[in-house]
């Protein structure tokens, strides 16, 4: 099975995802963090940098406990403004 690209605002939100999760890492090292999480430093670099635009679920929940950060809030952050979450509603003003 053939990936299809990522679009425009698939890199926009990975890129996003990485300033979170570098942001909530403050001074704790890559490899701090890796171990805690079970998420290899390597993994967790390609994240913060972008390069992993769409890492899967389990890694960012992993991440994510590990940094203290409620997965609702990240896809808040990681969101472009204005646009619903994914499985809302978009409403009008």
């Amino acid at each position: 099975m053939v990936r299809p690209p990522l679009t425009h605002l698939e890199h926009a939100r990975g890129a996003r995802l990485g300033i979170v999760l570098r942001a909530a890492r403050g001074t704790r090292s890559m490899t701090e963090i890796a171990a805690a999480s079970g998420v290899p430093a390597e993994t967790l670099r390609k994240i913060e940098t972008g390069r992993i635009a769409t890492p899967a679920f389990f890694t960012v929940a992993a991440l994510a406990a590990v940094l203290g950060l409620s997965l609702e809030d990240m896809a808040r952050q990681c969101n472009p403004p204005g646009e619903p979450l994914p499985g809302q509603i978009a409403t009008r003003p």
